[in-house]
């Protein structure tokens, strides 16, 4: 087994305290496939990278064949200050392919782009919701790409959503040069999760076992494949009509029917209470957690379409 531990200095900030990077490099002597596992994009996103930390602490970055790079944290100066963006401003997962002469985020991205993802065959990449909204476990992949559909499949999340890529995102520009990418989504930003953590990491072992790095059978729960995934085509946000405080009255990952009582908002001098109906049949895989809303803020993402087997 050859193993590495690398610190890729980037660029240096303002203060010239260098940027860099943590990569560990898990190689083994036997060919095989080689998986990218990164955290971290947003730096708030902590979640990932607990999942891609016990990854790497319990030793299944370990590989029997292939080649497994882990990087817990990508933007390292947003999760020291717990924050979404780079040092710079700029969302370094709007900033891909990046270049070597643009900015902070865009020279960052060109490193990743240039330096790391050719060496990948597939690319596990994970990220929680945003802000306070709390995203349901959830694999994410492009559309009419058949092997990423098995592997999301192979996962073993609840919801499976064939989801375009957006511009300039990591996803968008790994995939574009022929990448195997999964895109795994749970939690909600500067929060840990136990069963989402334990969702992602039992994902990953499965993905590397259909890959055949290594036999994690013995780690496989068994049940995780006794119910069949939902695989979402479409989705949209219900949005507050009014601004107040809000409260969600239906657990996240669960089903409603065109509506149905979702949540409520109310001012806080108990003047008045509105309610929030489900505007479609679906399921809610987003629920907002912040209790202070405002008009146009996103409360529930609920599916509003799903592949008929």
């Amino acid at each position: 087994m050859h193993q590495k531990y690398n610190n890729f200095e980037i660029a240096k900030l303002h203060t010239r305290t260098p940027l860099s990077i943590p990569i560990i490099i898990e190689r083994a002597k036997e060919p095989g496939p080689a998986v990218l596992i990164t955290a971290g994009i947003h730096g708030d996103e902590v979640n990932g990278v607990e999942i891609v930390r016990q990854i790497i602490s319990k030793g299944y970055n370990k590989p029997e064949k292939g080649m497994i790079i882990c990087i817990p944290i990508v933007n390292v100066f947003g999760f020291l200050n717990q924050e979404r963006k780079f040092p710079d401003g700029r969302d370094l997962n709007r900033s891909f392919p990046g270049s070597p002469k643009g900015s902070l985020a865009s020279r960052f991205a060109h490193f990743i782009i240039k330096k790391i993802v050719p060496h990948a065959d597939y690319i596990l990449d994970f990220h929680t919701g945003g802000a306070s909204r709390f995203n349901f476990s959830q694999i994410r992949y492009n559309p009419n790409d058949t092997e990423c559909e098995k592997l999301a499949k192979v996962f073993g999340t609840k919801f499976i959503l064939r989801s375009s890529t957006r511009d300039h995102s990591f996803r968008d520009v790994a995939s574009s040069l022929g990448k195997k990418v999964l895109m795994f989504e749970g939690g909600k930003s500067i929060h840990l999760d136990r069963i989402v953590t334990k969702s992602g990491i039992d994902g990953v072992l499965r993905v590397l076992n259909e890959l055949k790095l290594r036999d994690f059978s013995n780690q496989i729960d068994s049940k995780y494949d006794a119910e069949e995934p939902i695989i979402v085509t479409s989705s949209s946000w219900v949005r507050a009509k009014y601004s107040g405080m809000f409260r969600s009255d239906r657990a996240n990952g669960s089903y409603v029917e065109k509506g149905t009582r979702i949540g409520t908002i109310t001012d806080p001098f108990g003047d008045f209470e509105r309610v929030v109906r489900a505007p479609w049949d679906g399921y809610i895989i987003c629920v907002n957690h912040h209790p202070i809303t405002n008009q146009g803020d996103a409360l529930f993402h609920i599916t509003s379409q799903l592949l008929e087997e």
